[in-house]
């Protein structure tokens, strides 16, 4: 598996899954029915954001993830990030190396520490690869997140220094 910096021509690759992941509305709370369009604008970032693709050996995009500042001004020494696995590839690692690659980025750019703004509680495999990685849930806003199956349920605020 190869980790590298996104390029607009990923997006192809990116976008099925993108539009899969949010349109199951099980864990990100970005709005159903984005255009294309819309969703890679909500998704890359300019710098100091940057975004990442895993790719196989054959090139097809296995999963993204972007990274940045958390907040502006006296809260961007603690970075943030966003993970999406095609669900082909999910169970083989794509996630943890994604993860593995988007905590050295940010230790190398001199962000502090990390922390995920909502983590859906349902979302058992991202809470516990996140914890494997030495992310503590800091807190719970209950109800925060409407599942599509389990109804409202709260996302988890999750820290780790880097």
């Amino acid at each position: 598996m190869q980790i590298r910096d996104y390029t607009d021509a990923d997006w192809a690759g990116i976008w099925p899954f993108f539009d899969e992941i949010v349109a199951d509305g099980e864990t990100y709370a970005l709005p159903r029915g984005l255009t294309s369009d819309r969703a890679r604008s909500e998704w890359v970032g300019a710098p100091p954001w940057g975004t990442f693709v895993a790719l196989d050996e054959e090139g097809t995009v296995l999963g993204t993830a972007k990274c940045g500042p958390n907040r502006p001004g006296a809260g961007s020494h603690v970075a943030t990030a966003s993970f999406m696995v095609s669900s082909q590839a999910q169970g083989r690692g794509v996630g943890r190396a994604l993860a593995g690659h988007v905590l050295g980025w940010a230790r190398d750019r001199g962000f502090l520490a990390m922390q995920f703004n909502a983590v859906v509680e349902t979302n058992a495999a991202a809470v516990a690869l996140w914890q494997s990685l030495g992310f503590a849930v800091v807190g719970t806003v209950p109800q925060a997140f409407d599942h599509p199956e389990h109804g409202y349920v709260g996302l988890h605020v999750m820290h780790r220094f880097l």
